[in-house]
């Protein structure tokens, strides 16, 4: 895919950071339209004009991706008045910090799964097949963390949360190769902590710097038309995973944690609730 002109791109988590940059970036090369979903009313009606303003034709549905119920309703709207989305881009993500897990409140736990975990498969359900009956290229971009590659202390939910987004996004990516969907790619998408205002307070790390959204952003959206399989920013989160079956554990834990610094990132963490 060289463009997503005359495409019809959809983006969760748009209102605002990454997403509206993902809209953005939609308009600018000339999308059919761009549906934005996003659970902030206002600053979700302040992207649209915005995105109107550029000349994009835009589409806005105030959903909660937690609830199935709000996707499969705000999917269902999507189809009766837009149409199917060929582009799909799983955005939104939340993340909670800067306690132990047993410090922790469990409905912010399950509420990290519902958001970073199952949303994506609720959206995927509900589009997927549009894609695969499409003729034309589609693509679908589930946005994961290197948090999914990495444990990391202070931040359990949210690494199992994308340690399970990571393995689901892969594994139909194989889905669909194994059933002859070709034209159907999917890229998930792991950076380290993105200076977006959602990590705010977290530390970088050696050879882990903290990325700029828009880096992350450009990247994306080129491997995206590429339909790579992966996006991993910077490749020096791949280390881990090399020294994962090198090395014992305790000799892991220690170059993760102290020599890189990992485990203590999140100790002044700040961030806001979503992104």
């Amino acid at each position: 895919m060289k463009t997503v002109a005359d495409k019809l791109v959809l983006v969760t988590g748009a209102a605002m950071g990454m997403g509206k940059m993902f809209a953005q970036l939609a308009v600018e090369e000339g999308a059919s339209a761009v549906i934005l979903w996003d659970l902030n009313e206002s600053a979700l009606k302040e992207t649209a004009e915005e995105l109107r303003s550029a000349g994009g034709t835009v589409h806005e549905y105030v959903v909660d991706v937690s609830s199935r119920a709000a996707v499969q309703d705000a999917a269902g709207r999507v189809r009766a008045e837009v149409g199917d989305p060929e582009i799909v881009i799983n955005n939104a993500g939340i993340v909670r910090g800067n306690k132990y897990f047993w410090e922790c409140d469990p409905k912010d736990s399950e509420l990290t799964i519902q958001v970073n975990s199952l949303a994506p498969m609720y959206v995927a359900h509900e589009f997927l097949p549009g894609m695969i009956a499409a003729e034309g290229e589609c693509r679908l971009v589930n946005i994961a963390s290197s948090a999914g590659f990495v444990a990391n202390p202070r931040m359990a939910s949210y690494a199992a949360s994308k340690w399970a987004a990571i393995g689901f996004s892969d594994s139909v990516r194989i889905e669909l190769e194994q059933a002859g969907h070709d034209h159907v790619k999917i890229t998930t998408v792991c950076p380290y902590y993105v200076k977006t205002g959602m990590f705010d307070g977290a530390k970088a790390g050696l050879l882990l710097p903290l990325l700029e959204p828009e880096d992350v952003v450009n990247t994306t959206w080129k491997r995206m038309k590429k339909g790579s399989a992966f996006v991993i920013m910077p490749k020096t989160v791949l280390l881990n995973e090399s020294i994962k079956g090198l090395v014992p554990t305790p000799l892991r834990d220690l170059l993760v944690g102290k020599v890189f610094g990992v485990h203590k990132t999140m100790d002044e963490f700040k961030g806001r609730l979503q992104d």
